[in-house]
């Protein structure tokens, strides 16, 4: 009998440490990030789908190399629409292409940002983007402007990989409305609270090299909308 016992409280711990580890390889789950209520309405959102000729602007120092982005035809063939893009399969027909010719090896970067701030409305949960790679170790982090305006940078991932991958980040929540990222504030208005800039790219030493193309597609963000679309009807605009 005690054998029996012991044997199924080892199957239990065993269970419980493959679930865990199935867990771990999973997506970021939004509704677990800086939960703490059960009032949430959650909504995934597109926030640029790279199809403006001009919209983004490339930059790297002139003494590491040259680079340079248009748009291409093209689509991740995984890549699921969102409700509301159904049937408009036409209008997302472009992805933005980056070419950086590096002069020399070096512990270089390079920035792709948008000709304006892009805001997300509500408090953002997570921020994905489908980047197209080719199997070399840079780095890639987004650069996000919080309620005030602060700065700051989220690591999305490394770009080792070839061919499309959707890449995630989780926004970390403030811990107290005041530091940290700051995404709405109980004393002021209910304007977005979260803005993307861009993204920036870290190069591996050894393989910033020669010519190293990659492409973007599909900027989104997971957010939680519950204090939008609960908000008073009667309350007052604070944008004058």
């Amino acid at each position: 009998m005690k054998k029996l016992v012991t044997f199924s409280i080892l199957a239990v711990l065993a269970a419980g440490l493959v679930f865990a580890q199935n867990s771990s390889l999973q997506e970021p789950n939004p509704e677990n990030v800086g939960a703490d209520s059960a009032e949430s309405a959650l909504r995934e959102v597109s926030v640029d789908k790279f199809e403006r000729e001009g919209s983004w602007n490339v930059h790297m120092s002139a003494d590491d190399g040259v680079i340079t982005s248009r748009l291409f035809e093209g689509n991740p063939a995984m890549k699921e629409p969102l409700p509301e893009d159904e049937g408009k399969e036409d209008e997302d027909q472009m992805v933005l292409g980056v070419r950086v010719d590096f002069f020399r090896r070096g512990k270089n970067s390079f920035t792709i940002k948008s000709g304006r701030p892009l805001a997300i409305e509500g408090t953002t949960k997570t921020l994905s983007v489908w980047v197209c790679g080719r199997n070399q170790d840079h780095e890639l982090y987004a650069l996000v402007q919080d309620y005030f305006g602060r700065n700051f940078e989220l690591y999305m991932g490394s770009l080792g990989f070839s061919g499309w991958k959707k890449l995630i980040c989780v926004v970390p929540p403030s811990p107290d409305g005041e530091h940290g990222i700051v995404q709405s504030s109980a004393y002021y208005g209910d304007k977005p609270g979260l803005k993307i800039l861009g993204f920036r790219v870290d190069c591996n030493p050894m393989q910033a090299r020669g010519t190293y193309y990659m492409y973007f597609d599909d900027l989104r963000a997971v957010t939680d909308l519950y204090d939008m679309e609960n908000h008073d009807e009667d309350d007052m605009a604070d944008n004058w």
